[in-house]
């Protein structure tokens, strides 16, 4: 019998300063897929400004979602990039995110030691181990790959594939859907992106799509989401990321 086809959903930049935007995606993506079968990135302190560790309210909110079944991941630190850049880096930081990609630049150990605090964190809160590490707007530099080798988190990702952090066999390929809020011309491009992969994709094994907090402040982004999301759900089986390991 053939591996069935999986989709796996996931709401990024999870953090006490989103709550009500996490609330609504989730809710819509559990309408969609008929449960909690997607994963949360978790930023323990989303730009130096939202620490997880002083929201007990939130973390409470991050247990439930556990208890339910929703896989939790490490989401970087700070999700802030504060590095300087040089030649392909510094054409990543500048055009693939707003200053965001912060594990493109740090060296091993401190990407190593962020990893660490954000897992042991994450697994404190919910009481269940991380499921994984993807950095925050999928850009991992040397250093960060490095660090997760030895990290002993089981998954990682970026914008092409899914892998195994420990001997980096990749596990799924395929690009991410995701949709762009910071300008016009991004969403209109993203939405575009997602009736094309909606029409393509659905030969992959697998298929993944991803959602922000800040999407939820467009009409036009949201029902690309939901038809996206439903579109999907029809062809593959909403899935978990663990689920990918042999």
């Amino acid at each position: 019998m053939p591996a069935p086809k999986r989709l796996l959903a996931s709401i990024h930049d999870v953090g006490p300063g989103s709550e009500r935007e996490v609330e609504m995606l989730a809710a819509t993506i559990e309408r969609l897929l008929g449960g909690p079968h997607f994963a949360m990135l978790v930023v323990p302190d989303h730009w130096g400004r939202q620490p997880l560790r002083e929201a007990p309210a939130f973390q409470a909110r991050l247990r439930a979602w556990s208890d339910a079944g929703v896989e939790m991941f490490v989401h970087g630190w700070f999700h802030r990039d504060d590095a300087e850049h040089r030649c392909l880096a510094r054409l990543k930081a500048r055009h693939m995110t707003a200053s965001e990609g912060e594990f493109l630049g740090l060296g091993e150990a401190e990407a190593l030691r962020r990893m660490e605090a954000g897992r042991a964190l994450v697994e404190d809160v919910t009481g269940r181990g991380a499921a994984g590490f993807i950095a925050p707007a999928w850009l991992y530099g040397p250093g960060a790959r490095a660090a997760l080798r030895r990290s002993g988190l089981a998954l990682a990702e970026d914008h092409w594939q899914v892998w195994s952090a420990a001997c980096d066999t990749v596990l799924a390929r395929g690009p991410v859907i995701t949709w762009a809020s910071r300008s016009a011309a991004r969403a209109a491009s993203s939405i575009a992106f997602a009736g094309i992969a909606r029409a393509v994709l659905p030969v992959l094994p697998t298929v993944r799509i991803a959602v922000h907090p800040a999407d939820v402040t467009s009409p036009e982004l949201l029902a690309s989401i939901e038809a996206t999301l439903a579109h999907f759900a029809r062809s593959h089986r909403p899935s978990r990321y663990g689920h990918l390991l042999p």
